[in-house]
């Protein structure tokens, strides 16, 4: 086997798919790997991150110590690369960026998921805010400290570009070639667009797993949702006998293959009347060519709301948010007015960033280093930090 045909040929994709042959390349000019293509060497490097592995301790809606079976960032990340990748190869568009992008798309979550998003967002409104897709850009551009002759993971635009889903112009406006498409209103790769819709797909229907073995919603609530109840009915229809655990498994896995089935037959029908020449065409087109169709898309709508009311804001998940924001705000406050209360290695960079960037500086090192943390550590250190008999 060759160095040169070791990863899985070019000839196999779409034209209009990320290939590797005119890639945009890195900020950093690195030789070419060995028996792997140069997104399998952004996957292998974002899956060992040190932000990557802290995922595993990071929240999704149930803080992590409330219970082992519930999803946390790094199984949903997993989820999401496994709904991604069975979409891109139906569409025959680059599995491997498509698996780096969905790996690396929380990697700049806070602890405590979006409430402690929130938390350091508010903490940081005199400071330029705080955004987790923008944060997940910034640790595998600068936080990660690994490689001798560059800082951050040094991956290529694309999957950058897939990573940095969402950005305000103000902000893209620094960030180079990256930030054009949100000047311009251009759209990503066709790997990015679809990561994203695949990522609504893994946290809707897990979230509808996770909410009923939480006992924090039920079946007979959930059948006032159509997607639900049509898979529900079928699978009660098939096996009138199955235990209720292995029933709600059976609805959630169909729940997943309907709204893929309908992505990709969407998805498909679009590319073929747009019939883009390439990856540059797909940015040109002026709208997305990843989809679903306007029925699914509906019914997606109505199971996101009935999340919204119904589980993000029952009042078990909001004791939880409200002691986290808590947490975030209290940790940000007492390490913003006095640095010294940092670990060396955090005061060090915190004191490096505010030498050159003064006290917007020394919010957005102190940011980045409360949102590197994971639920747990987050706790011990409020502790450490306001507990005098510790």
């Amino acid at each position: 086997m060759s160095r040169d045909t070791a990863h899985t040929s070019s000839s196999t994709l779409a034209c209009y798919a990320a290939n590797i042959t005119t890639s945009r390349g890195r900020r950093f000019p690195e030789p070419a790997p060995a028996y792997r293509s140069e997104y399998q060497r952004d996957r292998d490097r974002i899956i060992h991150s040190a932000a990557f592995r802290r995922l595993e301790y990071k929240t999704q809606v149930f803080v992590n110590h409330e219970g082992d079976l519930f999803r946390t960032r790094l199984t949903h990340s997993i989820e999401v690369a496994q709904v991604a990748r069975s979409i891109a190869r139906a569409l025959r568009v680059n599995e491997d960026l498509t698996e780096g992008i969905a790996l690396a798309h929380d990697l700049g979550h806070t602890p405590f998921g979006h409430a402690g998003q929130d938390a350091l967002n508010a903490c940081m409104k005199e400071f330029g805010g705080f955004e987790h897709n923008l944060q997940s850009l910034r640790v595998v551009d600068e936080l990660e400290e690994r490689y001798a002759e560059f800082r951050g993971l040094n991956l290529t635009f694309e999957s950058r570009e897939g990573i940095l889903k969402h950005c305000s112009r103000k902000n893209a406006a620094a960030l180079g070639e990256l930030g054009q498409r949100f000047i311009r209103n251009s759209e990503p790769s066709l790997e990015a667009q679809l990561t994203n819709l695949a990522d609504e797909i893994a946290y809707n229907s897990h979230d509808v797993d996770d909410g009923l073995r939480s006992g924090l919603i039920d079946v007979d609530a959930l059948c006032a949702v159509a997607l639900f109840r049509e898979q529900y009915e079928i699978v009660r229809n098939k096996y009138p006998q199955l235990a209720p655990r292995r029933t709600i498994h059976e609805v959630v896995r169909r729940l997943i293959g309907c709204q893929v089935i309908d992505l990709v037959e969407t998805s498909a029908a679009r590319l073929a009347d747009a019939a883009p020449a390439d990856i540059e065409a797909v940015r040109n087109h002026g709208a997305p060519l990843i989809g679903f169709s306007d029925s699914m898309r509906e019914k997606n709508l109505e199971l996101k709301r009935f999340l919204r009311t119904q589980l993000y804001r029952h009042y078990r998940v909001h004791r939880m948010t409200a002691k986290a924001a808590r947490t975030i705000t209290e940790l940000f406050g007492a390490f913003i007015d006095d640095p010294r209360l940092l670990p060396d290695d955090a005061y060090a960079q915190v004191s490096a960033l505010e030498q050159r960037e003064g006290m917007n500086g020394r919010a957005r090192a102190v940011a980045d280093y409360i949102a590197g943390m994971t639920d747990r550590y987050a706790i011990a250190e409020y502790e450490r930090t306001f507990n005098p008999g510790i």
